[in-house]
């Protein structure tokens, strides 16, 4: 079987938007190449030294890579994909190059070809994210193991976004709590969740492919299996106390879902957003801050921002 490979030259801060994107024209498999990443690692008390030249051929910015079966017609989606791309600045994202290209790979180049760009980091003191082909034993009896397949979807860990939010989830999470997961994404930060103690965990994404593999995610990691994940918009329509709700998604589309977290968090329950650019980042905390929401921390790494905000009784 053949497939076609898709590149995408853009922005650091893009690469999770264009992946989605990718995976919602039928994408079977994203990778995504950042030289930020490389960066951070390299200043990561957390991560082990990396050799830029052997984890990435790029000189700046980042570069996603999808991969599509012979059976999608490349000429009828590549515009819609174009025009998606276009419309991020409207967001606040900016998307670099934005070259787009194609071609033509067989199917054992396809299986193996974003591997290269997986291995297992240390995100946070505790959590260590590992990609379900590599073999990895912990030394450390604190060390709390999430395997992924980041093939399936975004949200694989290494990006800034992902890393505070993580951040933020083992600096609030003290045991038995219940979590809600706006944009679950790969599933990653749920099953952190339950790594750092949270009891009951309903992870969303309106996106069905991020709901199929983040169910897939959570099946590769025990501990998540209880996890509850559904597709949904935001928050709209649930009922279910929150003791912490976590989303990273964009600025946007964060503000979009104040009233619902709000209306659902626990009194001196905690919010934790992030995927907000410093352009954004005020907007934010004005709109949290006029619906109640109180600022408890704020984390960055390079140009971006994760929110802890709490509700006050």
């Amino acid at each position: 079987m053949k497939w076609n490979e898709v590149k995408v030259a853009t922005a650091s801060e893009a690469v999770e938007a264009v992946a989605n994107i990718l995976m919602e024209q039928g994408a079977s498999g994203v990778a995504i190449e950042d030289v930020l990443d490389i960066e951070n690692f390299k200043s990561d008390a957390y991560g082990e030294v990396l050799d830029k030249e052997t984890y990435t051929t790029l000189d700046e910015g980042a570069q996603v890579t999808a991969y599509f079966p012979e059976t999608i017609f490349l000429p009828e989606i590549l515009p819609f994909i174009e025009a998606a791309i276009a419309r991020l600045p409207e967001y606040g994202l900016a998307i670099g190059k934005n070259e787009i290209t194609s071609s033509e790979v067989v199917e054992e180049e396809w299986a193996t070809a974003w591997k290269k760009y997986y291995h297992p980091v240390r995100i946070t003191r505790y959590l260590t994210i590992v990609p379900s082909w590599e073999q990895y034993e912990t030394t450390d009896p604190a060390e709390k193991i999430i395997t992924l397949d980041p093939g399936m979807a975004f949200g694989t860990g290494t990006h800034p976004t992902t890393r505070l939010t993580l951040q933020a989830l083992e600096m609030y999470l003290r045991g038995e709590e219940t979590v809600l997961d706006v944009g679950t994404g790969s599933g990653v930060l749920s099953i952190a969740s339950r790594h750092l103690g949270a009891n009951q965990v309903y992870a969303y994404d309106l996106d069905e492919v991020a709901v199929r593999a983040a169910k897939e995610n959570m099946a590769l990691n025990p501990v998540a299996e209880a996890v509850n994940v559904a597709a949904n918009d935001l928050l709209t329509g649930i009922e279910i106390e929150a003791d912490i709700i976590v989303a990273n998604i964009l600025a946007d589309i964060i503000l979009l879902m104040i009233p619902d977290a709000w209306r659902v968090l626990k009194p001196t329950g905690t919010l934790i957003v992030s995927g907000i650019i410093e352009a954004k980042k005020q907007l934010v905390i004005d709109a949290m801050t006029e619906q109640g929401f109180v600022v408890d921390q704020i984390l960055n790494q390079k140009d971006w921002y994760a929110i802890a905000l709490k509700k006050p009784e």
